[in-house]
């Protein structure tokens, strides 16, 4: 495995092994770290006239999760826009 270092850029060459049916690239544990990558994570292929790209899918938050950051230190005040000027609910 060579590494290549450049600003921002993080390259390396690795071996493409067998797995089943199908053939499977490691990915180094720092890298994995990195990007939140562990077992079971899934990924983006890509793939264009240059090569192969591999990003982690991320997922968005589910609404449940995003009410469980709800805390009293992050939690505005009501805010009054004024009286309905249209059809709104009251």
């Amino acid at each position: 495995m060579k590494t290549n270092k450049r600003k921002g850029v993080f390259s390396m060459t690795t071996k493409v092994q067998k797995w089943g049916n199908s053939l499977g690239v490691r990915i180094p544990q720092r890298v994995a770290e990195r990007f939140d990558i562990e077992n079971g994570s899934e990924l983006e292929l890509s793939v264009d006239e240059k090569g192969i790209i591999l990003k982690p899918v991320v997922e968005d938050p589910t609404l449940e999760e995003l009410l469980d950051q709800i805390t009293e230190d992050n939690r505005h005040e009501e805010i009054d826009f004024g009286k309905s000027e249209g059809n709104e609910l009251l």
